[in-house]
């Protein structure tokens, strides 16, 4: 996944990867960035620095750091072959499973502080790998494959229940202190992706968004250039690349349907526009994936 990554948590309930291996500096660009929904980024090996609310934490093997909804942060890896960077992610939209955390108030409290509050620290350090934490997310992924779909919200939600009981021990085992109820003030580039990630699909109109955001369209393109790190248009083309890589791994659908989908009229158009980000057609990317797995 790049640096765009962005989950479609509405098709995708919860996204989960368990001690995923890369060794290409091609996997982290070195941008500002944001997802939808809360990340967990649980780091086994690897070594460099994330950047979070003008914070630098340095990445090393046993630390925890949480992506709220939406907050830019920026995940710049020493990539190596020598030393590849390896790490699990829970991923999910917090408003999906909030109600099923009702029947333990003081375990929701924990849940909502972390996805919707400021945190002292977003970053936890000396985690074991023994961990219940690391069982817990192996266990699951081990699951995946023989989840029926029907059932997999409530799955889902008893594993997160289970995690963040685990999680909430260790929170306050390495020292973070919980805040009083302060939701987070985030930048004015979240909102910005905010509104993207709702109409990415769409024709991109730069006067529209500017007049639903209450800005200019001067200083729509100069706070998000300066922010994310490229243009709103490169952004939303990369989103449509990451989207589409989704669908062209996890569906039938023909290279016309899946472009129609994206809200782009021309396949041609779409399938250079694909070939520009990821060096293959969407048909060649489509059978070199199936070739792999």
């Amino acid at each position: 996944m790049s640096s765009l990554q962005s989950i479609d948590l509405h098709r995708y309930p919860l996204y989960l990867a368990y001690r995923r291996s890369s060794v290409s500096p091609d996997h982290f660009k070195g941008v500002f960035h944001a997802h939808q929904g809360l990340e967990l980024l649980f780091i086994h090996q690897g070594s460099g620095h994330i950047i979070l609310g003008q914070k630098s934490y340095e990445i090393t093997a046993g630390m925890l750091c949480v992506f709220q909804p939406f907050q830019l942060h920026h995940v710049k890896v020493n990539m190596s072959t020598d030393i590849p960077f390896i790490r699990s992610i829970v991923h999910f939209e917090p408003a999906v499973y909030e109600p099923f955390f009702e029947k333990w108030p003081a375990l929701k409290q924990f849940f909502t502080h972390l996805h919707a509050h400021q945190l002292t620290s977003p970053c936890i350090y000396g985690l074991d790998e023994s961990s219940d934490l690391f069982s817990l997310i192996s266990d699951m992924q081990e699951r995946l494959t023989h989840l029926i779909k029907a059932n997999d919200v409530e799955e889902f939600s008893l594993f997160l229940i289970v995690l963040f009981r685990s999680l909430k021990t260790q929170w306050k085992m390495h020292g973070n202190s919980s805040l009083p109820a302060i939701t987070r003030r985030s930048h004015q580039a979240e909102a910005m992706l905010r509104w993207l990630e709702q109409h990415y699909k769409e024709p991109l109109r730069l006067e529209h968004m500017a007049d639903e955001l209450h800005f200019s369209p001067y200083h729509l393109s100069h706070i998000f250039k300066a922010t994310i790190g490229g243009s709103i248009s490169e952004y939303v083309a990369a989103r449509r690349v990451q989207e589409a890589i989704k669908r062209l791994t996890s569906s039938d659908d023909t290279i016309a349907q899946i472009s129609e989908e994206l809200g782009i009229t021309s396949p041609s158009y779409f399938c250079k526009m694909f070939k520009e980000h990821m060096g293959d057609t969407p048909h060649q990317f489509r059978k070199k994936w199936k070739q792999m797995n």
